[in-house]
């Protein structure tokens, strides 16, 4: 019986406590250091990379089909991946699906992020969930070769995501205007025209579907960058203020974004946050915020609204938290995960100001949290009409 042949591994992985993972290496060669967290999703491979949440992370993904339905630009959240690069139990295979465009290897290859497959993904996710979420290296070397000491070496020499602000990273340099709105068969996105409830909204790095979830609700919406000021804000008369999603460590973000907010609140504006905005605006009406073990990141985490008692299913992407136990008097807890307790919305008891941890406009639902974005609308006009 002939001796059976293995291929050579062309990819590593090295935590930090020096435990190695070989698999196969494809997308773009080289090394990156990031966090490592899971993803439970089943679906949206495409959108989860292109999330600007996820810089300075690289995914496990715990759902082993990823690549079948291939890439598509329409899917993309931001112009180019974002996550540090990805990890699959098995290697992408041909896309099949009528919207494919192109296939996930080389999509990676032009982002150049690194896709390492063949991998244990259970075992893996088992070492995050028990240790948190550890740091890493991830090499890609189509050779086989790799100096693992180095490697080792660089996973526990990075400082990790606590006290990095990430914002200024993946934000936009300059102000725009948005108005596609939500994708609706059969013709895919759509323009808001005419004139519209005036938004602004401040990008820590915005999902494009969040946007799109604001224009389909009536909203004008002019985007700034993470760095924007209260007084550039204001000057642009809006309507309302939306606090997007972003990456990073909420207290070293809002070194600059809590005095800006709390600018904003004096105004008395309504206010909408996502994520990294629901943080943000948490800091700035004073509650605190911690890192979590390993974070929440998958789109089926049920979500309760302590208001009605109505159960939605979530997406969500974030390794810290707000901690309910520091809002102040005035500030109400609205959501709780039902995984863990842990805090997914607040908003003021006076005014119409709330945010919330999950993701409302990815849709795992598919349409349970929508509603937010037209709660935020109305506030809107019931302002306008006073």
């Amino acid at each position: 019986m002939p001796a059976r042949i293995f291929p050579v591994p062309t990819a590593l992985i090295a935590l930090a406590d020096g435990s190695l993972f070989y698999g196969h290496g494809f997308g773009a060669p080289g090394e990156t250091v990031a966090e490592l967290v899971f993803n439970t999703a089943m679906t949206g491979y495409q959108e989860i990379m292109t999330d600007p949440s996820y810089a300075g992370q690289v995914v496990t993904f715990t759902f082993p089909h990823v690549g079948n339905v291939g890439i598509t630009p329409e899917d993309d959240e931001a112009a180019q991946p974002v996550a540090a690069g990805m990890v699959v139990k098995w290697d992408p295979t041909e896309p099949s699906n009528w919207r494919a465009t192109g296939d996930l290897t080389a999509w990676l290859e032009r982002g150049g992020r690194i896709g390492v497959g063949g991998i244990d993904t259970r075992r893996l996710t088992r070492a995050i969930r028990q240790q948190g979420a550890p740091h890493v290296a991830l090499a890609y070397n189509p050779e086989g070769k790799f100096d693992i000491e180095a490697l080792v070496a660089r996973a526990r020499g990075w400082k990790g995501l606590v006290g990095l602000d990430l914002a200024r990273e993946v934000s936009c340099t300059q102000s725009y205007r948005w108005n596609e709105t939500r994708w609706a068969w059969p013709d895919g996105y759509g323009q808001r025209t005419g004139d519209g409830l005036r938004v602004v909204a401040v990008d820590y790095g915005a999902k494009r579907n969040i946007l799109r979830c604001l224009a389909s609700a009536g909203c004008d919406v002019t985007v700034l960058p993470a760095t924007a000021t209260a007084e550039d804000v204001l000057a642009l008369n809006p309507d309302g203020v939306f606090l997007s999603n972003g990456p990073g460590d909420p207290a070293a973000t809002g070194e600059y974004a809590v005095p800006m907010i709390q600018g904003i609140l004096k105004a008395d504006l309504p206010v909408f946050g996502i994520c990294l905005g629901h943080q943000m605006l948490a800091l700035a009406l004073g509650a605190r915020t911690i890192k979590m073990n390993h974070g929440h990141h998958g789109a089926n985490h049920p979500v309760q609204d302590r208001e009605t008692g109505k159960v939605e299913i979530t997406s969500m992407n974030h390794g810290f938290a707000v901690d309910s136990q520091t809002l102040p008097e005035g500030v109400l807890e609205t959501h709780v995960s039902l995984f863990d307790g842990s805090n997914c919305g607040i908003r003021m008891a006076d005014r119409p100001v709330f945010s919330v941890q999950y993701h409302p406009e990815a849709s795992p639902g598919p349409q349970d949290s929508y509603y937010l974005f037209e709660r935020f609308a109305q506030a809107m006009r019931a302002r306008r009409a006073a």
